[in-house]
């Protein structure tokens, strides 16, 4: 007789001290686009400078409002006139396919900034219906379903 091993618990999850320790971690690295959103809509200095690390073309594109634009490649050279040490960075690229946002992250951190990456970039900005700006002007869309919850401030998390 064969005995089918349970997918999920091939591997037995972590002890809570350990989950609670990887968890705490995460979001010391991540945010997403609905907590940044709700930073740059509330009144006064959210506490950050967003960063879009995409090239020229993709920002002009489009991009989150009041992002500072500094693409991966540059940070080295340009991070210093652009953005204050003291002020924590949020990165972000293109979406969850793509890795320039981390790398970005990395560079930074490695001059010194303490950082965060906004998890889902500008395909999940877009897809939740939050207003962006490309080089014709400001633009909105039609909230994703899927990504943003329809008929509510939020999806409850």
């Amino acid at each position: 007789m064969t005995t089918t091993v349970n997918p999920v618990l091939r591997v037995a999850p972590a002890s809570p001290a350990e989950a609670a320790a990887h968890f705490r971690a995460s979001l010391a690295l991540h945010t997403d686009v609905s907590d940044v959103a709700a930073a740059l809509a509330a009144d006064g200095d959210p506490g950050f400078v967003l960063l879009d690390s995409r090239s020229t073309e993709a920002w002009d594109q489009g991009h989150v409002p009041g992002a500072v634009h500094l693409p991966t490649a540059l940070v080295p050279e340009r991070a210093g006139r652009l953005l204050d040490p003291s002020v924590p960075v949020v990165t972000y690229c293109w979406g969850p396919g793509c890795d320039g946002a981390a790398r970005a992250a990395l560079a930074l951190a490695g001059l010194g900034y303490r950082v965060k990456e906004m998890l889902g970039g500008f395909e999940y900005w877009v897809r939740e219906g939050l207003e962006f700006e490309t080089r014709w002007g400001r633009e909105r869309r039609v909230p994703d379903p899927l990504t943003a919850a329809v008929g509510a401030d939020d999806c409850g998390c």
